[in-house]
């Protein structure tokens, strides 16, 4: 049997400059029809920069979706024309000012595929040669420096909340440090 839902009507009811909205009536397996709201979105990156000392870097920013600060790996959208690659060599020396000799893809994940297209790229920086960061105008970003260890000790009490975050930590300690 089939679980396929064939597109018989799509239209898009909002673009932004960060997501576009639609909606898309559908034919199910058993023929009957329903509704998807559908955000789309160019993508993402994430990045895990590692110091030469051990260290993550993590940025603190506002998030105005939650009404609360989060601390996240250095992350940002893909930009129309630009492959994942340079965006997370572009994301990670903007926000903390670091460049990485040694940029590698670890996974991509699909951030919410229950209503969005999105698809996070999380990479891991080493060999990092330290520069000045230059944020976005509209972020306000600190940078925060932690042991594995800190990391996942803030995940395991709920200090780390982003999955991205959350993700990147434990994938850089079960299949990169084994």
């Amino acid at each position: 049997m089939t679980r396929e839902e064939k597109t018989m009507k799509s239209e898009k009811i909002y673009e932004g400059k960060v997501i576009n909205l639609r909606v898309d009536t559908v034919e199910l397996p058993d023929r009957k029809y329903s509704k998807r709201e559908i955000v789309e979105h160019s993508g993402a990156v994430g990045i895990l920069a590692i110091t030469n000392d051990d260290k993550l870097i993590f940025v603190k920013q506002f998030r105005k979706t939650i009404e609360d600060e989060l601390l996240e790996i250095p992350a940002g959208r893909i930009e129309t024309d630009e492959i994942p690659d340079t965006t997370a060599a572009r994301e990670l020396e903007e926000e903390t000012g670091f460049k990485s000799n040694k940029l590698k893809k670890l996974t991509a994940v699909l951030s919410s595929p229950g209503f969005s297209n999105e698809v996070i790229h999380i990479y891991l920086a080493e060999d990092l040669q330290e520069g000045t960061a230059q944020p976005d105008e509209d972020e306000y970003i600190e940078v925060i420096y932690l042991t594995l260890e800190e990391a996942l000790d803030k995940i395991l009490k709920g200090e780390i909340r982003d999955s991205k975050t959350t993700l990147a930590v434990l994938f850089y300690k079960a299949l990169v440090l084994g």
